[in-house]
């Protein structure tokens, strides 16, 4: 490589003499450069062409970096902007002033994107598509986002993201989701390189242990997305696109420590096997064994975990560059929380309660360009799930096996550019629970297996440079429930090329599995009572976007986008916790549910210096029965996100400050008498972290997790896990109903109950890692 990059300087000296020669005749000037990045790697193939600052047309095409990252250009005299850009980097412009015979070296470094309105994005309409450019508004986040507010899991990365919050859904085993305007976990669909990898009974886990050094970057879509996702895309989804082999380093490494003893570890490295197969391998390793308990009530604050994550792709080399990709992840988390003095010995006893889950998973997807003269893509992912779990003395085992096929066709006809495909997606789920019938040894033993197949049609319709159409419709039969259409809308507007308004309406569906979606419903705090045969929940979803960009003379660039959106629900299947303490009842609701609000969305940058991102959204989520209208539990109002960072030292110091602040939200009391608040406080968890990038292939960073040491637990006279004292309800005392009754030792009536849960346990902690990059 060093002969290469000796050679490539050899060649442009050369170049740049003969163009010496030239200028003494044609009287132009010379701009001679490099491009690199943020970490002195240089960059091969960056754009380059420059602008007349009194608004003339360019006076020259413009170039590209040879392989050795350099460039030379001839342009007249006079004040030019030089812009440079580079796909997944922040463009960088500098501003010259030459005279006719002037030669200039400039050197010009690129920060890596995290968010970039030029992406290339897939998740909208399924195939490549510059984001300002999709008539479906898509977020993306690069790695370079998740590394201001480093975590152990993409799952707790996302808690920055405006509209995206992780739900902590239980006080004692810490499993959670990730909601989407307000929309429970279950209705966000999570793929891996745009397959529905993750599963339902895996939503817990299925963004944990994904070796952020696989990431590419992770994009969002916020709305139903049903017509080309089917099932579980009703309130959006997150795809996770890994990296390819090309572009990854020879090896790379991220390690970081807490000071409450958690060690998190991403190794990922490639090799090659020939001339056309190319392996890209990344382990990630989470270890926690340090029970702590600052609220004093015996219980974990966060559960023991050891997590182990192992993902490798191939990338196979074809004819007329068609695509084939291979890759499969193996998966493994041993879990528990509990009361202080819980040992492995005390798994499933009735004597000492904890919370214990064992997880084994694996998943193989892979891509398939059929060697035709059309556009056909076979695509196919397969993964199993298998948990053991017991959840004080009720074990809940399950398995769930999930197959899917897809074959899409993409044809370009004059102003339609059309996408056609077939799929199918089998189910298999067993448990131990009435769910599916019992034991796995009852003979009235049920196991669920549902057939999904479907097709669909999309039609993306380019009437002229500023107006363009998209439509599409799904139809899919369910082995269980029968025919499901689902219809899409979307509608783009290029005000200026910067300017952009999207109006995007669609219908969605989602089949309910409540013992794998609802930790709730696991707990053995509760009876489970299903009281009707659930009917699968469908939306009607409407949502106006609107996107601007704009480049700044001083080299940095600012982005506002704004985005508006109703659903309305029917069949929904909320969890009643109220009608009886000791249950939770299920059934469809008799009524609609609504989910509304705004969000808006500001970033600015610069070359060097200030970067900013700010985010807020206001929604009302809300559900009405009887003529009744309620607020949806556990759902904030209001809740806003920021990364703020500055960059100083020549580049190799950055301060990044990053937060969220949530609003209050209706929490799951036992009764009236529960002396638990209704509503919880206002609340926010802040960050902040220096890196320091001066070492070649090094990063070294720390700082200090939730600055303000905020925890649900503050005001030590509000208990959050109600009679954690007594958590086999031994001295509660019941009526001939079930409900539990009032005594001396038992005032307010209460019953054991870790399901009141809104934000996470961990308090104030400080970290402290590295990362290594060898190209």
């Amino acid at each position: 490589m060093k002969t290469i990059h000796y050679l490539s300087i050899i060649k442009l000296l050369i170049s740049v003499a003969i163009f010496n020669t030239t200028v003494l005749y044609s009287q132009n000037a010379i701009i001679v450069g490099k491009v690199k990045n943020d970490a002195g790697e240089v960059l091969s193939f960056a754009s380059i062409n420059i602008e007349n600052d009194e608004g003339a047309e360019n006076a020259v095409a413009g170039t590209t970096t040879n392989e050795a990252g350099l460039f030379h250009l001839s342009i007249p005299n006079g004040n030019w902007t030089v812009n440079v850009s580079y796909l997944g980097y922040q463009s960088v412009q500098k501003r010259v002033a030459v005279a006719a015979g002037d030669s200039l070296f400039i050197e010009f470094s690129l920060k890596q994107a995290t968010t970039n309105t030029e992406e290339v994005v897939i998740t909208g309409t399924l195939k490549p598509v510059n984001r300002l450019q999709s008539p479906v508004p898509v977020e993306v986040y690069r790695t370079a986002f998740f590394n201001k507010n480093p975590t152990n899991n993409i799952c707790q990365a996302l808690q920055t993201v405006n509209g995206v919050r992780p739900q902590n859904n239980c006080q004692v085993c810490n499993t959670g989701d990730i909601q989407i305007n307000g929309l429970q976990g279950a209705y966000t669909m999570v793929l891996i390189d745009g397959m529905p990898i993750v599963s339902s009974l895996a939503t817990v886990y299925g963004l944990s242990g994904i070796p952020s050094s696989m990431v590419e970057q992770v994009e969002i879509v916020k709305g139903s997305a049903s017509s080309l996702y089917g099932s579980e895309a009703i309130g959006g989804l997150i795809n996770v696109i890994t990296k390819n082999a090309s572009d990854a380093p020879m090896f790379g490494a991220d390690v970081m420590a807490t000071s409450w003893a958690e060690l998190n570890a991403d190794l990922n490295a490639k090799f090659s096997i020939g001339k056309k197969i190319s392996v890209l391998t990344g382990v990630n390793y989470y270890h926690y064994d340090n029970p702590i308990d600052n609220n004093g009530d015996n219980f974990t604050d966060m559960s023991i975990q050891q997590r182990l994550s192992v993902f490798q792709k191939w990338s196979i080399e074809r004819e007329n560059n068609r695509l084939f990709s291979l890759a499969g992840r193996y998966y493994w988390e041993d879990r528990w929380g509990g009361e202080l003095q819980w040992t492995p010995a005390d798994r499933g006893s009735s004597e000492v309660y904890g919370e214990a889950i064992t997880t084994n998973r694996w998943e193989l997807l892979g891509k398939y360009e059929l060697p035709t003269t059309e556009n056909l893509m076979l695509s196919f992912s397969l993964n199993s799930h298998h948990q053991n779990s017991v959840y004080g003395d009720v074990p809940y085992v399950a398995t769930q096996n999930v197959g899917f096929g897809q074959l899409t066709w993409d044809k370009e006809v004059g102003k339609h550019d059309l996408l056609a495909g077939a799929a199918l997606r089998y189910t298999y789920y067993d448990d131990n629970t009435p769910a599916t019938g019992g034991d796995f040894d009852d003979p009235n033993n049920n196991p669920d297996a549902i057939w999904l197949p479907g097709v669909f049609i999309q039609d993306e319709i380019t009437f002229n440079e500023k107006n363009k159409a998209l439509l599409g419709l799904r139809y899919d039969y369910n082995s269980r429930h029968g025919n499901i259409f689902t219809p899409r809308l979307a509608y783009k507007f290029s005000i200026t090329e910067n300017d952009i308004i999207r109006l995007n309406a669609g219908t969605g569906f989602r089949v309910v599995n409540l013992f794998t979606e609802d930790h709730a419903a696991l707990t053995g705090a509760r009876e489970v009572v299903i009281a009707e045969a659930l009917d699968p929940e469908q939306s009607y979803n409407l949502n106006l976007n609107y996107t601007k960009r704009a480049y700044l003379k001083s080299g940095g660039s600012a982005g506002l986008e704004v985005s508006a959106w109703y659903t309305y629900f029917t069949n929904l299947i909320l969890p009643d916790y109220e009608t009886n303490p000791n249950q939770i009842i299920y059934d469809n609701l008799d009524g609609s549910a609504v989910t509304q609000g705004i969000s808006a969305n500001f970033d600015w940058s610069m070359p060097r210096g200030w970067s900013v991102m700010l985010g807020a959204t206001w929604m009302d989520v809300t559900s009405e029965e009887n003529g009744v209208r309620a607020r949806q539990l556990l759902t904030e109002s209001f809740t806003s996100t920021w990364a703020i960072s500055y960059e100083f030292g020549q580049g190799n110091w950055t301060v990044d400050y990053t937060g969220s602040l949530y609003g209050p939200m209706l929490l799951p009391r036992l009764s009236d008498l529960d002396p638990r608040p209704e509503e919880s406080p206002w609340w926010s968890i802040q960050n902040i972290q220096m890196t320091y990038k001066g070492v070649k292939h090094f990063e070294f960073y720390g700082g200090i997790k939730n600055l303000l040491n905020w925890t649900p637990w503050r005001n030590q006279s509000e208990p959050i896990i109600a009679r954690a004292f007594d958590p086999f309800d031994r001295e509660v005392q019941f009526d001939a109903n079930g409900n539990a009754l009032a005594t001396p030792n038992n005032p307010d009536a209460l019953t054991f109950d870790p399901t009141y849960v809104y934000a996470p346990n961990q308090g104030i902690r400080g970290f402290v890692g590295m990362r290594y990059s060898l190209r």
